[in-house]
């Protein structure tokens, strides 16, 4: 028989354990628990004879605690010391960008989740008993590196996209200021390439100065696209027909003209250009094949 007592003084993390144990198909598994000063006791005890399956089950259940009800807390408690000079709101933000690296789809949950599993189960193959607490404090030196990398990484990722909006922003009141120079431009976007055209639906020139005049262009790179920017912000146009021919989501560069341009710009998916183009894409594709 094997037997793990499990010490915790948070009720909400007790009444998740027992759930989570409760749940599993393991014949022979018994459950109980007893509350002391400090610390309530949940015991597991184990008389099957499939070792590895149970202390498998234990500690992925362990991890999984540790990612849902420690990290979130520790991650908010060293954004509070150590950069305290944020406000409230860009905390909230910083650690919703941290939400997103805790989760399954982050590049970093393999690493997460298999560091503090086999720290816990080297620990469990060890010892009858853990106090969750200290575990999570004292043992997971190498997953405490990786929430401070994760944190600056969130921080910087904030950062740039401050800066982004402040940009945005920036250049919002600058078209509101100043008069449009035409009247309409298409710009026909696909596989991540613009083509822009006059009001007369004829390509415009890439070689004219407006595409390589520069002044617009900051340090925060948008996409392969920057000049297109820089030419739509030349001329400001009084109304921007974005065409979108080939089936696909609106990306970073579209996503930004959508935001500095706002109600200047109006989204097409079916119309003689979007015809052409659409035919001009199949005819590429078919040549490669």
């Amino acid at each position: 028989m094997k037997s793990i007592c499990i010490k915790i003084n948070n009720n909400s993390i007790i009444k998740y354990l027992f759930d989570r144990f409760s749940l599993l198909e393991l014949d022979n598994l018994y459950l109980s628990s007893n509350s002391f000063k400090i610390y309530d006791n949940i015991i597991i005890h184990y008389c099957g004879t499939n070792i590895d399956l149970f202390y498998d089950c234990i500690c992925s259940i362990l991890t999984d605690t540790i990612l849902k009800f420690y990290e979130p807390i520790v991650l908010k408690k060293e954004l509070n010391s150590n950069f305290f000079y944020f406000s409230s709101s860009e905390k909230d933000r910083i650690l919703e960008l941290c939400d997103y690296e805790s989760s399954i789809e982050s590049e970093f949950f393999k690493d997460k989740y298999f560091s503090i599993y086999n720290s816990l189960y080297k620990y469990l193959k060890e010892n009858h008993s853990i106090v969750l607490n200290g575990f999570f404090n004292f043992r997971l030196g190498k997953y405490r590196k990786t929430l401070d990398y994760i944190l600056n990484t969130c921080i910087n990722r904030y950062l740039i996209e401050r800066e982004y909006f402040e940009f945005i922003s920036i250049l919002r009141l600058y078209i509101e200021s100043n008069i449009s120079k035409v009247s309409n431009i298409h710009l026909v976007y696909f596989n991540g390439t613009s083509i822009l055209l006059d009001d007369n639906k004829q390509v415009i020139d890439s070689k004219s100065k407006e595409y390589f005049n520069a002044k617009f262009l900051s340090d925060i790179t948008f996409s392969d696209n920057d000049y297109i920017l820089n030419y739509l912000l030349n001329t400001l146009p009084a109304h921007l027909t974005i065409h979108i021919p080939v089936d696909e989501i609106e990306d970073d560069f579209i996503n930004t003209l959508k935001l500095i341009f706002e109600n200047r710009i109006t989204i097409c998916n079916n119309c003689d250009i979007c015809s052409l183009y659409k035919y001009i894409n199949l005819d590429i594709k078919n040549k490669k094949n």
